[in-house]
């Protein structure tokens, strides 16, 4: 708006003149939110799962170590990018906490399909049988035999290990960078050394240990953790429509 004003005098009586103007600037009325495809998580696999220069070397050695575990999932995703195929992928990202405060960020480590259970899971859901807000505790394990679809728990997971014990990490539950991403992620703190390293992870129903419905079960390369240690996982469920 821009004006032009001034005062005028006639015969001991003050009258305002002037001019006014206006201009009406539209902004950009905001789209929805581009859903996540397969080939934004091929890219993020290679940018956070894969040795980098940006990686220091502790991280780098950890993740060509790992690379067994990514390379799987990175294949299906390229061919249902190249297929246009829709997917159901969750994708897990680990961050070792150490007692004296020194965080390793490890990235991306595993980029895997959800277990039969966690799909019918999801069925019920959507009759209603089960909630699925209550998918969201984080469990840890040492079992190192490979990922199955009728994987219904951890092969060894921790037990009194865990701060408290028998209890499962409570995760948030958040939408990701895309209205297609279901994101949680906890932080399972140890109160005893676990005895062998760990190398699995999976998201249940409940937070006692020895039950609830798993939805996912990752395996990835040794980690070494301690009594204070911490271990902070996130994992996200990405459903891409394809196209």
């Amino acid at each position: 708006m821009s004006t032009n004003l001034k005062f005028q005098s006639y015969d001991d009586q003050v009258g305002l003149t002037g001019s006014a103007s206006f201009t009406v600037i539209r902004g950009r009325r905001p789209g929805p939110m581009r859903p996540q495809t397969t080939m934004d998580l091929l890219r993020r696999a290679l940018r956070e799962g894969l040795p980098t220069t940006a990686a220091s070397r502790e991280v780098n050695r950890w993740r060509v170590r790992n690379l067994r575990h990514l390379h799987g999932g990175m294949r299906r995703l390229l061919l249902a990018s190249t297929c246009k195929l829709p997917t159901f992928v969750g994708a897990l990202w680990l961050t070792p906490i150490y007692a004296d405060g020194r965080r390793v960020d490890l990235g991306l480590v595993s980029l895997d399909r959800v277990v039969s259970a966690g799909v019918n899971f999801i069925v019920d859901a959507f009759q209603n049988l089960v909630e699925l807000e209550i998918m969201k505790y984080h469990g840890l394990g040492t079992g190192s035999a490979t990922e199955v679809d009728g994987d219904t728990a951890l092969g060894t997971e921790l037990t009194t290990q865990y701060n408290p014990d028998n209890t499962r990490a409570t995760g948030n539950l958040a939408e990701g960078a895309s209205s297609n991403i279901f994101h949680t992620e906890a932080t399972n703190t140890l109160d005893v050394a676990p005895g062998s390293a760990l190398r699995e992870w999976g998201v249940f129903t409940q937070a006692a240990t020895g039950g609830g419905t798993m939805l996912d079960r990752v395996v990835y390369s040794a980690i070494t953790l301690n009594a204070g240690d911490g271990l902070l996982s996130k994992f996200e469920l990405t459903l891409s429509p394809g196209g």
